[in-house]
Order: C-alpha cells, then sequence, then structure tokens
C-alpha cells in the first residue's frame, strides 16, 4: 500500500457522523470519496458549498460545481449554496468540527506551515489561516519527509506559519501524533513501520505513548 493511501485510511478515521468537516486543497479532498456511507457528514468549502458529494463520474461532470481547490465535484441532496463571505463566517464563527489539512511542515509544538515556499509564485493564502483558528479540530496530513529525505516533522518550523499551535493530530505516512499541552507525542505506528525509523525520520522531540499500537 503506498504512502498517500496509508495516510488517507486513517484520516477518514477522524470524521464521525454527524460532523461539518472541511478538507483542504490538494491530499485532503480525496478524503470526500473515502467516507463510509453509513457516516452522515457535511462537506464545506470555502467557496460556498456546504453539503459536497464525491467526485463526479464523467457522466456527471458540472463545470459550475467546485470545490475550493477548483475541482469539479458533486453536491448530496440538500446542500446549499452561498458566496466566500458566508462560508467564511461559518469557518471563523465555530461551526467546523474538523478541518483536514496538507502540511508542508508540522513543529513539535503544533506551529503549522502549510501556505508557502518563499520565492515560489503564491496565488493567494486561502482559508487555512481562518481554518486553523475557527474549526473545533485540526488535523493535518502530510509525508513524514520531503523529497530531499528531510524530515517535515521539525522542532521548529523554517517555512511562514499558517498558525501557531494549532494541530491536533498528525498522520504522516510513517505514524500518527496527538498534541496536548504536554507536547508532541507517538500514539500509533502505520503498518510495517517500526519505532526506530520514526525516531530517525522525526526532528521533533516527542514522547511515546504508553498505549502506543501499530495500524493494521
Amino acid at each position: 500500500m503506498t504512502g498517500r493511501k496509508l495516510i488517507l485510511e486513517r484520516a477518514v478515521k477522524e470524521i464521525q457522523d454527524g460532523m461539518c468537516v472541511n478538507l483542504g486543497i490538494g491530499m485532503p479532498t480525496l478524503i470526500a470519496n473515502m467516507i463510509p456511507e453509513d457516516v452522515d457528514v457535511m462537506l464545506q468549502s470555502e467557496n460556498g458549498l456546504l453539503g459536497i458529494g464525491a467526485y463526479p463520474k464523467e457522466t456527471e461532470v458540472d463545470p459550475d460545481l467546485i470545490n475550493a481547490g477548483k475541482e469539479t465535484v458533486t453536491a448530496k441532496a440538500g446542500a446549499s449554496y452561498f458566496d466566500s463571505a458566508e462560508s467564511f463566517s461559518m469557518i471563523r464563527g465555530g461551526h467546523i468540527d474538523l478541518a483536514i489539512l496538507g502540511g508542508m511542515e508540522v513543529s513539535g509544538n503544533g506551529d503549522l506551515a502549510n501556505w508557502m515556499i518563499p520565492g515560489k509564485m503564491v496565488k493567494g493564502m486561502g482559508g487555512a489561516m481562518d481554518l486553523v483558528q475557527g474549526a473545533k479540530r485540526i488535523v493535518v496530513i502530510m509525508d513524514h519527509v520531503n523529497k530531499h529525505g528531510e524530515s517535515k516533522v521539525k522542532k521548529n518550523c523554517t517555512l511562514p506559519l499558517t498558525g501557531q499551535g494549532v494541530v491536533h493530530c498528525l498522520i504522516t505516512d510513517l505514524a500518527v501524533f496527538h498534541f496536548t499541552d504536554a507536547g508532541m507525542e507517538l500514539v500509533e505506528l502505520q503498518n510495517g513501520v517500526a519505532l526506530d525509523e520514526v525516531k530517525e525520520k522525526t526532528e521533533a522531540d516527542f514522547t511515546v505513548s504508553e498505549s502506543l499500537k501499530q495500524l493494521d
């Protein structure tokens, strides 16, 4: 199983029945197709759609129906459409139960950097800065190391921050961490991953849960 598949399958378990959930641009949007049919959730998008469904089949594509990443989507029965001002009022008003976001770097105290790399063209900061402050729970999903083999789980983020101390849960292709006032705690290992590998590839300091488990 690929690292991305491992991340997504673990991330979908964070979604519970009755939640209002925002899925960030990129890998998180793929979770929309993985939510079990018996789990009733409302997916919300910053551009003004509450009730996003799965990605459309070729015969279902509506070019006017898109998510915040400009991808075509479907809408569930009972979906609502509104302007982005109303959407951000939902976010800033604390009405989003869970936001699952991609990450470039996460620090040991739960700082998140995910909106820009200096020197590279950025169209805008998107909604991440509002989501990390307004959503009730923030889950970040990302690869554990970058393409150069360097840890993305840092002592201190080196990229511009999206928010300080905002991450509640980090899911990577190697492990799952929870963040509390006591710091970062390793709670799960991905299938086939050894603790020594996580220690080797994690720059940040962390504790190991007494109930550490290995995912299937």
